[in-house]
């Protein structure tokens, strides 16, 4: 496995060990030598995923809309930064790029994301 997608949200949510569950994986990813690609933000679950694996040495890919891309949201030290014309060729950029999906701690956007890969 080279790529994988993950989605997971844009906050951390009410519990703590979400955020360190997304570390958890993106340290996992990053020894197996398993590339991220995913969303594209710096904050929440997704920050906290993206910044794991690139503390570790592993590679971020982010597909973000490019409605997106001037707010806070965006993260700018990740390996390489995709900007799509919409959410919906977002979708399909990503899934022309991984080899597998998991979805983590999220909500309505993550389940979207998680119901279109299937």
């Amino acid at each position: 496995m080279k790529n994988i997608a993950i989605f997971c949200g844009s906050g951390i949510g009410f519990k703590p060990h979400f955020k360190d569950a997304a570390t958890a994986v993106g340290y996992f990813l990053a020894k197996q030598n398993i590339g991220l690609v995913y969303g594209g933000g710096k904050i929440g679950m997704m920050g906290a995923l993206a910044d794991a694996l690139l503390e570790k040495g592993g590679h971020v890919t982010g597909v973000i809309p490019h409605m997106l891309r001037h707010e806070e949201v965006f993260h700018s030290t990740i390996n390489k930064m995709i900007v799509t014309d919409t959410m919906s060729e977002r979708k399909v950029v990503i899934s022309k790029m991984v080899d597998g999906y998991i979805a983590l701690a999220g909500g309505f956007g993550t389940l979207d994301e998680l119901f279109e890969a299937l």
